[in-house]
């Protein structure tokens, strides 16, 4: 079921050098050496060539989630119950299906200089491999706290993620390797992971061609090179991506011309989040897009903050593709827990009214 992943750098104008360790295997337990700022500047990895696949295409189930925070100084529950509590709730969804994709809302780190901010998180790197034993296989970095501890606990970041055998996205020692893909073969099909940022507390966030940081999610420009690029190599391209506005219940017009864009240019599905609401999931040229997964792994701060949903797109072997949005709450301070059913409607089942169908065009 589950498959090797490298971070693929791609030959083309929209993307480059491979990231910090451009290949790796989940079964990967022995840390690497973290690189100063000084020294990531300088890293050039060869290019890594995509993984050829001669495996029959099966049925793919992908989950992606909204925020997750590992911050025990955040969640103290975190450290009172251990870090396999915030999966506990889930009953193995995540380790029986073929790819999860979590947006990490925190660096994972013990290094770095606080930055003035309102809100500073930072995960505990021994929380990292009791995530991927749930099932996490790819996290989402590019977002508006993975900088609060200064560039060098984002590379930490990337380095942590990567002994822990998850795929880090939407960061990286420079630009190129932050706009790289995480491709990843499963079931046959070969699956090209993006991640952007489009919550920007300040420009220095975002990687330069000698700098690290995050990949924009503001940039449809940058952002639609990037997910052609990917398409180039891989049969689906998915992209989590950061954005909308706190507190609301819909996708700003902004970010729908962005996913418009985005799928146009051959993404095969999107999980958003950031607005710590759950909104809707809808489809956009039969693609599947879920604007807003709310809160994951979070405190319970709201009757409404604490209402979350993990998002399954579900590819079958004709390349066919079902959408839905699995029902969950946060019942206990970091722990999300699946209040219905675990898989989407199959076409013609009572609940196909709430399912979408959408069509692999390649």
């Amino acid at each position: 079921m589950r498959g090797r992943w490298m971070v693929a750098a791609l030959g083309t104008a929209a993307l480059g050098a491979a990231a910090l360790g451009a290949c790796a295997t989940p079964e990967a337990v022995h840390p690497q050496p973290v690189p100063t700022v000084e020294q990531a500047a300088d890293l050039s990895p060869e290019p890594a060539a995509p993984v050829a696949s001669t495996q029959q295409r099966q049925r793919l189930v992908v989950h992606g989630t909204g925020d997750v925070s590992l911050d025990p100084g955040y969640i103290p529950a975190l450290r009172a119950n251990g870090y396999e509590h915030p999966w506990s709730g889930l009953d193995g969804l995540f380790a029986e299906d073929d790819l999860t994709i979590v947006n990490l809302e925190c660096p994972v780190s013990t290094r770095g200089t606080i930055l003035p901010k309102a809100f500073n998180f930072r995960c505990d790197p021994a929380a990292l491999p009791a995530a991927r034993a749930a099932g996490v296989d790819v996290a989402n970095l590019a977002n508006n706290h993975v900088l609060d501890y200064g560039a060098d606990a984002l590379l930490d970041s990337i380095s942590h993620a990567q002994t822990a055998g998850i795929a880090p996205v939407g960061v990286g020692s420079h630009r190129d390797a932050a706009i790289a893909p995480a491709v990843l073969e499963r079931a046959g099909w070969r699956i090209a992971v993006l991640g952007f940022g489009g919550v920007i507390p300040a420009p220095d966030w975002l990687a330069t061609s000698r700098s690290p940081g995050m990949a924009s999610g503001d940039d449809v420009g940058e952002m639609v090179a990037a997910v052609r690029a990917a398409a180039a190599v891989a049969d689906l391209v998915f992209v989590s991506i950061h954005w909308g506005a706190e507190l609301e219940a819909a996708p700003q017009p902004g970010d729908v011309a962005r996913a418009e864009a985005m799928i146009d240019a051959g993404a095969d599905g999107i999980f958003g989040h950031h607005a710590h609401r759950l909104q809707h999931l809808s489809t956009y040229h039969d693609r599947p897009i879920a604007w807003g997964l709310g809160n994951f792994v979070w405190p319970m701060l709201s009757e409404a903050s604490s209402r979350t949903a993990v998002a399954q797109f579900v590819v079958e072997p004709d390349g066919s593709v079902r959408g839905c949005l699995l029902p969950a709450r946060i019942t206990s301070p970091g722990r999300p827990e699946l209040t219905g059913a675990r898989d989407c409607p199959r076409p013609g089942s009572d609940g196909a009214a709430a399912q979408t169908v959408t069509q692999v065009r390649r």
